[in-house]
């Protein structure tokens, strides 16, 4: 009888032994450079293994579900988009699915995009086509809660690298946009606005403008603190972004700005038209939102480039034309005297 228990507890033993090993042997019976398995919502272990089967990642139904059992994690197995690109265990495939490690890219859009660039981005990218981005940035019910007067998405497609799943159609992306905006502007800067009496709207124009005139982190403050300084003694904002804005929503901008585009008739022309534009122009960046709320503490009024990507500022007419002689007349004169 001992003996039996011992020849008994033998082959218990070696067939746990067996099961691990067969557990614990990497495979990959696919040929291309990577896999990828879409695992549905609501699949159970059976229709997973399935799956990985038939993508070649496991040998087997049967030493997928022997992986399962002995992690114990069959509850844990989630939906999603999973990429193979090398051979894996059982146990890791049942592991990676259990963990959710599904498969994203990165999107990226920089501070300062219009919708429109930004739809360009997105196709770009190979996420989808630029119409689809573009249709899906007009749902302003998104942003009702903040600006209620909002008629599509400028402005409040917050500018950030996203990680996707490669299939996220345009309307998640712009949802995860607007819910970027809502927190990058969140209740510490809303309540800052208030004290300084701007609402959403104002404050996201503005800060599209400082976004819009300067990539310089320490020139944010004294350019926001320039378009404020003019809203304070009603001037106008005098903007180039808004009529280089004006003239691409009109398919009438080709890179170049003239002084005849300054009288083009569109009220998002600050030159035409007193106060902040209708809306935002372009996406700003937490930076410039802040900026905004929180301006220098300057009385300027004016600025011109140094064309270095900074700016020079001033506080009256005289000291700016001063400047503008320097920099965008004796300047450019120099230069072509240096050739």
């Amino acid at each position: 009888m001992a003996i039996l228990l011992v020849v008994l507890a033998a082959v218990a033993g070696g067939g746990a032994w067996w099961v691990y090993g067969r557990v614990q042997t990497p495979y990959r019976g696919a040929t291309a450079d990577e896999t990828f398995v879409e695992i549905p919502a609501g699949t159970g272990p059976i229709g997973i293994g399935a799956r990985l089967v038939d993508a070649g990642v496991v040998a087997d139904a049967w030493t997928f579900r022997l992986a399962v059992q002995w992690s114990g994690r069959a509850r844990e197995l989630k939906a999603g988009e999973y990429r193979f690109d090398a051979p894996m265990t059982p146990l890791a495939v049942v592991d990676k699915i259990a963990r959710g490690d599904v498969y994203k890219r990165l999107l990226t859009f920089r501070e300062g995009l219009t919708i429109t660039e930004m739809a360009q981005v997105f196709e770009a990218r190979g996420f989808g086509a630029a119409a689809d981005f573009a249709a899906a940035a007009q749902d302003a019910a998104l942003i009702a809660d903040l600006d209620p007067a909002a008629r599509d998405l400028e402005g409040y497609l917050f500018p950030e690298t996203y990680a996707l799943p490669r299939h996220t159609p345009a309307a998640e992306v712009v949802r995860q946009m607007v819910a970027g905006f809502k927190t990058a502007f969140g209740e510490d800067l809303r309540l800052a606005a208030a004290a300084e009496g701007l609402n959403v709207r104002q404050v996201t124009t503005l800060a599209s403008l400082v976004e819009k005139e300067t990539a310089a982190g320490h020139e944010r403050p004294l350019v926001a603190a320039v378009y404020r300084n003019r809203m304070k003694i009603k001037m106008g904002m005098q903007a180039d972004p808004t009529v280089i804005y004006a003239l691409q929503k009109a398919g009438r901008y080709d890179g170049n700005l003239s002084k005849e585009d300054l009288r083009f008739d569109s009220p998002y022309n600050t030159y035409r038209y007193a106060g902040l534009p209708p809306g935002p122009i372009a996406a700003p960046g937490r930076a410039s939102l802040e900026a905004v709320v929180r301006p220098a503490a300057v009385n300027y009024l004016y600025f011109v480039s140094r064309n270095d990507g900074t700016h020079v500022f001033s506080s009256t007419l005289a000291e700016h034309n001063k400047n503008v002689f320097t920099w965008q007349v004796q300047y450019f004169r120099d230069k072509r005297l240096k050739k």
